[in-house]
């Protein structure tokens, strides 16, 4: 049966997505984003769902660098899950109710509750974990320590915890997007319950010598009236100084106005690499993604 990697352990964001664009293949957790990526280009996994962007704490650099500097994959889809924060304990810390001393999560949710925490828990001491799951995997693995937990319903209720409060989070409108990836890209179709639009993501690198060349580069895009969604820099690696950009199209690779954009960059002298060209979906309930399987 085709197997998917996904961040892991069980109960993290990543696997809500992982099912959502997969309900009938296998899910494998890993225990980080580059083992999820290893697992497809080692052949233990045909497909990995790894997250790309937070709407609220930004792009997932781990995930860029090593997609692009250690193991290139083709990107053959997106998903995009609503991210709702809860607070969980040990059933034995609803007992005994003393007073947490720790909190535990991935950085990103513990910082998308800065402000609940810094209100509710002042001076509580912060550890980080590789995901939400993983935290809450602790707490009950250790239920008589004085640690509480962030992540989302589904971790607390795939490890036995009571959720000491719900949606904690600052902001209502957090999103992760999550890159599908494949090595064959024409093997595998992504599908979710609501449908954003296509994509096609590029990565280039500016020539060092060409003055305006940034400019020139976005105006190969406008001319075109292509749309682009996102921007952003990245290093090469290979000295300081040195960026190249990841680019966003809301447009599909065709036959003319992609190809054109590639020709015209190529001839001003930039690096141009095609990093995928797929569909976009969104989870708009992660209730309605909870599997009995997973519970």
């Amino acid at each position: 049966m085709t197997q998917v990697a996904y961040l892991g352990p069980k109960g993290t964001f990543t696997e809500i997505a992982a099912r959502a664009a997969f309900p009938d293949y296998s899910h494998k957790p890993f225990q980080t984003i580059p083992a999820c990526i290893d697992a497809v280009s080692d052949g233990e996994a045909e497909l990995a769902i790894v997250p790309i962007e937070n709407a609220i704490e930004g792009s997932v650099n781990l995930t860029l660098d090593y997609l692009i500097h250690k193991k290139r994959l083709p990107i053959i889809g997106s998903m995009t899950v609503p991210v709702a924060q809860h607070l969980f304990r040990s059933n034995w810390q609803k007992e005994t109710k003393e007073e947490p001393v720790k909190v535990l999560s991935h950085p990103h949710a513990i910082a998308q509750c800065h402000d609940y925490l810094q209100m509710r828990y002042p001076n509580i001491e912060f550890e980080y974990t590789n995901s939400t799951a993983q935290a809450a995997k602790w707490i009950a693995d250790n239920p008589k320590e004085h640690v509480i937990g962030i992540g989302n319903e589904l971790a607390a209720a795939e490890y036995g915890l009571d959720i000491l409060e719900y949606n904690i989070h600052d902001f209502d409108n957090n999103r992760t997007r999550f890159f599908v990836l494949a090595k064959n890209k024409d093997v595998y179709r992504v599908s979710g319950p609501f449908k954003l639009g296509d994509k096609t993501t590029l990565m280039i690198t500016l020539p060092s010598d060409y003055s305006g060349a940034l400019h020139q580069v976005l105006s190969a895009f406008a001319w075109r009236k292509l749309n682009l969604s996102k921007i952003e820099s990245r290093p090469t690696k290979t000295g300081l100084g040195n960026y190249f950009f990841l680019i966003d199209v809301d447009y599909r690779l065709d036959d003319i106005l992609i190809p054109g954009v590639v020709a015209e960059l190529e001839t001003l002298g930039c690096g141009v690499d095609i990093l995928g060209s797929y569909e976009s979906f969104s989870v708009t309930a992660i209730q309605e993604n909870v599997s009995h399987e997973v519970l």
